[in-house]
């Protein structure tokens, strides 16, 4: 494996969150992440005290809350969180409510941002705001609040929607995001020439369960 690929793998959220995922498909996904050194594991909230327990401080446990569609009330996400963690889970990744940012409710979306990140304390918050749904304005708008409400990341896809990340939108987060907040590309990221872009491009992270079946492709064809 070249330095190349493992710098990638070391910026990879190795994913599973398919609904009928089990618990020795999450331990595999454990393994994996564990082996090629990802940044992370992201899978379903209820597989979180068992990866942990699993895998320990070998790879970060990754979860979402809210997801994929946004809509649970503020409290519930807080709670979601603060409980995802008290399981141990390392990170978290949010759905914004997109309807009311279609209804242009700035504040509240700012404040549910800000009351997940408070129930996350040290802990990293991803903030998805499901790009293609958007558009160009309400994009740039969710660079401003999730900058001001002091999230980590943000991150363009949940991957159960129209459509995943797309360079452009990565382009256009790098130009509106404040210096506090990093950039996840995730969707649809299926060759080692694209995660390359992306990063080229400002992501810090990918969202992807295809780099590392790509990896292990290669190895088996011995390259």
């Amino acid at each position: 494996m070249t330095n190349e690929i493992r710098e990638i793998l070391s910026h990879v959220d190795h994913t599973l969150l398919s609904p009928t995922a089990t618990r020795s498909e999450i331990r595999r996904i454990c393994d994996d992440g564990i082996k090629y050194g990802t940044a992370s594991v992201c899978i379903p909230a209820s597989y979180v005290a068992d990866a942990k327990s699993y895998a320990g401080n070998r790879v970060a446990i990754c979860t979402v809350i809210g997801f994929p569609n946004g809509y649970d009330t503020t409290s519930a996400k807080a709670f979601m969180a603060a409980d995802a963690i008290s399981r141990g889970a390392d990170e978290i990744d949010m759905v914004i409510n997109l309807g009311w940012l279609k209804d242009q409710k700035y504040t509240d979306v700012e404040a549910e941002i800000a009351m997940v990140k408070a129930a996350c304390g040290d802990h990293i918050l991803k903030v998805i705001i499901e790009t293609c749904l958007l558009t160009e304005e309400e994009k740039i708008r969710m660079c401003e609040i999730v900058t001001r409400a002091k999230a980590d990341y943000i991150k363009t896809s949940t991957g159960f929607s129209t459509a995943g990340a797309t360079f452009e939108d990565i382009e256009l987060f790098s130009r509106y995001v404040g210096p506090n907040v990093k950039i996840k590309a995730a969707g649809g990221i299926s060759s080692i020439d694209d995660a390359k872009k992306f990063m080229e491009l400002g992501a810090d992270r990918l969202g992807t369960s295809r780099i590392v079946k790509i990896v292990k492709e290669m190895e088996a064809s011995g390259n």
